[in-house]
Order: C-alpha cells, then structure tokens, then sequence
C-alpha cells in the first residue's frame, strides 16, 4: 500500500482505560546464506489497530482456540514458560492462536498429522485439517511479551511466538489482512513502518536468535514493560 500510516489513536481523556485481550504474534523465521529473515506484511488500511504498520502474522484469542485437537503438544520449555504466567489451558489456547492466525492472514501451516481424521475439523479450521493436518504446538518457542500501553484505546497482552521456516508447510500469500508479504532481513525490517513494540521485539530476536531460536529451556521469559518513556525490557 505504501501510504504514509497514521499516528496511533489515543485514548480520549475520561474515556475508561481499556483492558488488555489476549493475543498471539508468531515470527517466522529463515536463514537465508547464513542471514537472518523474517516473513512480514502490512496491515490494511481500515484496521484500527496499527493500520498501514508491518507486522508478523497474529491475533486475539479465539474462544474456540482451547478446543481444538493438535497434532503435538506445547514443547516442555515453551508450557514452562507460558505456564508463569498461565493456567495450562490457556497456554496452549495461546499457541493455538498464533497457529491459527497465521494460517488465515499468510496461508502458512504449521501442523502435523491429524491425530484423528475420521472426525470433522473444527469449526474455521476446515482449510487447515482439509489439508490432512492438526496445529503442531511443539514446533513453537515462546521468546517475549508486551502490552499495549494504557495511553491507546485498543489494547493487547501479546505472547510473541517463533517457528523455523523448515517447521512451515505452504507458500505464503497475501490477505485481507496482510498485504505484500515478502522475506526481510533485519536490517530490512528495521527501515519498515514498525510499531514501537514491534521494533524491540525484532530488534532483541536479531539480537538474541542463537539463544532464543528453537529453545526449550524453561529460563525467563523477555517481557518489555511499558514506561512514559518507553518500553523497557524485563525478566519475567
């Protein structure tokens, strides 16, 4: 789309502060020739939320999420991980999600065998288990989480995901969602409209992917907590 984005909204004084929803954000990942890259696309114009920015594919929570059958389970690091802060059903409700979401704005599966093909696919999920395949928890790491500040009128407490490219099944394609789609480097990235969340959270997994890429220690979790300032980054 290539227009300039515009400001992000602002809570209008009085107006009560919004509480945070659950969402999910999953980055997936390549090497490339021994170079980091990353698959991202611009949001639509008519989102509310960040319209115009790049972004890595992700959403709210779906109340069907914690319902649906998975092909693996939730790596032990990354249930550990999630699990401080979660009750287990919602963890992998988590996870769940940035499967989901990703596969609806990119087209890209992340999944394994069925478990249990006889029975009909969840309800939304037909593409995706008509393609022979459950979500695949385990190919997930669990690497960060932020909220939106209190300052915007929309608010998220996202759960940031990665997954190697060679865990992926499919091409991606761009969505009413996600327009132009395409592979940057980091360096690449960094030159892009970016929310500021979106900024440190590239900015520490270029820095950090050797550690955090795949891991399924069960160490702490990056969290970048919200100041006046600026969102500084925690152990949590």
């Amino acid at each position: 789309m290539n227009s300039s984005p515009p400001p992000p909204p602002v809570r209008a004084p009085g107006d009560p502060l919004a509480r945070p929803r659950d969402a999910a954000t999953l980055i997936v990942y390549r090497e490339n020739a021994g170079v980091l890259e990353v698959l991202m696309g611009e949001r639509h114009s008519r989102h509310r939320f960040m319209p115009n920015r790049f972004v890595f594919p992700g959403g709210r929570i779906d109340a069907r999420d914690s319902r649906v059958r998975c092909a693996t389970p939730l790596a032990p690091g990354t249930s550990a991980r999630l699990g401080r802060r979660l009750a287990p059903a919602r963890a992998r409700a988590m996870a769940v999600a940035a499967i989901r979401e990703t596969f609806e704005e990119t087209g890209l599966i992340i999944g394994g065998p069925d478990p249990d093909p006889r029975r009909p696919p969840p309800r939304g999920w037909e593409g995706f288990f008509g393609a022979g395949f459950a979500p695949a928890l385990g190919a997930l790491s669990y690497v960060a989480r932020a909220v939106t500040p209190p300052i915007r009128p929309v608010r998220f407490n996202a759960r940031f995901f990665v997954v190697a490219h060679d865990r992926v099944t499919g091409e991606a394609r761009d969505s009413r969602e996600l327009l132009g789609l395409k592979w940057f480097t980091v360096e690449e990235a960094l030159t892009l409209e970016l929310a500021q969340i979106t900024r440190r959270v590239l900015t520490h997994f270029g820095a950090s992917f050797g550690d955090v890429a795949g891991t399924e220690d069960d160490g702490p979790v990056p969290y970048f907590k919200w100041t006046p300032t600026g969102h500084v980054l925690i152990d949590e």
